[in-house]
């Protein structure tokens, strides 16, 4: 079984060994996502600092831990777009937000020419269904780089028809050889219980988590339609909690209960089939890049690493993007895990500027 279709970390390429420069956003787009189950880990400092003879304060030493989130986007070259699901953050908790802004803006003492972030989050705002974990349940943040947002005057909504904290929109405007993007963060609702679903507003039941799954689909594709109909080029990148195919399950794909199988056909036939006309025919970039490789973004922690594992995580585009796609990977290993159950998955477009040099793209 291949567990990883991305370079061995010795081979990766790394951040400290060349110039620390600014790489233009303007036509270079690098999307990563990571459900990360939890963003507390990556504010917490370790124990070891607060015995550091530095450390002359509490203060003092969990500025120095800082770092956990920055290490991330380091790690992974100072991508465009950083995606977190479940990040698991209370509304009411302005404290742990405010701490993600600090951690992934550029700091004082780094280099100036270093990517300073901004973060964005979409937290549950449901009373009815998202009770869960004292409202800790799902949520996500948007990590992007603001040099992007600047150059392409980015902004970041949420959408109309979701509470629960699982849907950011980061749109942007048109540019020479860059049409106009709409780059959703998604934690699509899992394959749940025949558990019941309550209205939103007034609480009364009005069905099932099964039958939310699928209506959440409908209003997706809905929302990405209507906007591929005004020129506007999707990028779904976040956790589907859907596996496509056989290649996309070890040691085997799930059948049971039936609703899996009802979800992926409903989802398969909105977003990527090929045939049929209410399909979007999106495409799946690993898979498009990757035919036959098996690559998997979930990797439960009550099993050996690898033993048991799910493609669940995908970075979907618009069919008009698929010339810019350049590359797409998983990075599977433990200690790209980390805390999480979940691995990161990137996606990469070129976008050619019209008239310009298109080597330097490539050297971008």
């Amino acid at each position: 079984m291949s567990r990883s279709i991305s370079p061995p970390p010795l081979k990766r390429r790394k951040v400290a060994d060349r110039p620390l420069l600014l790489q233009s956003t303007a036509t270079r787009l690098r999307v990563y996502s990571w459900n990360v189950n939890g963003i507390a880990p990556f504010l917490q400092p370790s124990i070891t600092s607060f015995f550091s003879p530095k450390a002359s304060s509490f203060a003092e030493a969990a500025s120095r831990a800082r770092g956990s989130l920055r290490d991330v986007l380091q790690r992974y070259d100072w991508p465009s777009v950083l995606h977190l699901q479940e990040v698991k953050i209370r509304p009411e908790d302005t404290t742990s937000q405010r701490g993600v802004h600090i951690a992934v803006a550029r700091g004082p003492d780094e280099e100036p020419e270093r990517p300073s972030y901004r973060a964005f989050f979409c937290l549950p705002k449901d009373k009815h269904n998202t009770r869960a974990f004292g409202r800790k349940a799902y949520g996500v943040c948007s990590i992007i780089r603001e040099d992007f947002i600047a150059e392409f005057g980015a902004e970041v909504r949420e959408v109309e028809w979701d509470a629960e904290g699982r849907f950011l929109v980061c749109e942007t405007q048109a540019r020479p050889g860059v049409p106009r993007l709409a780059i959703f963060n998604c934690y699509l609702v899992n394959n749940g219980t025949e558990a019941p679903y309550k209205d939103p507003a007034s609480g009364a039941v009005s069905g099932t988590r099964h039958d939310r799954k699928l209506r959440v689909h409908e209003l997706l594709q809905a929302e990405c339609r209507k906007l591929e109909a005004d020129n506007v080029a999707v990028i779904l990148a976040g956790d589907m909690n859907i596996a496509r195919s056989r290649l996309d399950g070890h040691p085997n794909l799930r059948t049971q209960p039936i609703q899996h199988c009802t979800n992926r056909d409903d989802f398969e036939a909105r977003f990527l089939q090929n045939s049929g006309l209410d399909s979007l025919r999106m495409i799946d970039s690993f898979r498009h890049l990757h035919l036959q490789t098996a690559g998997y973004t979930y990797y439960p922690r009550n099993a050996d690493f690898g033993s048991s594992c799910d493609r669940v995580d995908m970075i979907l585009l618009s069919r008009d993007l698929e010339p810019c796609l350049t590359s797409a990977g998983i990075m599977a290993t433990p200690a790209d895990r980390g805390p999480s159950d979940h691995v990161p998955l990137y996606a990469e477009l070129h976008f050619h500027t019209r008239g310009g040099d298109e080597n330097a793209v490539a050297n971008a």
